[in-house]
């Protein structure tokens, strides 16, 4: 949806990227093996799992990054405006659900499944 939104191209399921001047070229893994697609820059890319190696955090660290300062910005810091572009027309609970009916025996549901559901 962001691809077509913006005009640009699109790789989905990357599972290698590389960037080459101006194009990137995008491997992805579909049904009957691997497809590679060549995309122009700008584009928006989605990865797979197997893109990186996850990196595991050792405890001293996770201590050290809590001691260091954590720098807050606002979008107004980043040059960025705010503001709304889906307009809330109006929020209904759903309709509530009737009761089911009860029947004594096999009979009198295939009876009602007849003539009042009309579905046999």
């Amino acid at each position: 949806m962001l691809a077509a939104l913006t005009g640009r191209p699109q790789g989905t399921f990357a599972s290698a990227v590389k960037v080459e001047g101006d194009k990137a070229v995008v491997t992805r893994e579909v049904d009957g093996g691997l497809r590679t697609v060549e995309l122009a820059l700008p584009a928006i890319v989605t990865t797979d799992l197997r893109l990186n190696e996850p990196r595991y955090a050792k405890l001293p660290d996770i201590m050290k990054a809590k001691k260091k300062p954590l720098e807050v910005k606002t979008p107004a810091d980043l040059g960025v405006e705010l503001k709304q572009h889906i307009q809330l027309l109006k929020v209904e609970a759903p309709a509530q659900r009737q009761a089911g009916i009860k029947v004594d025996s096999v009979d009198a549901l295939i009876d009602k499944l007849k003539n009042e559901a009309k579905v046999i």
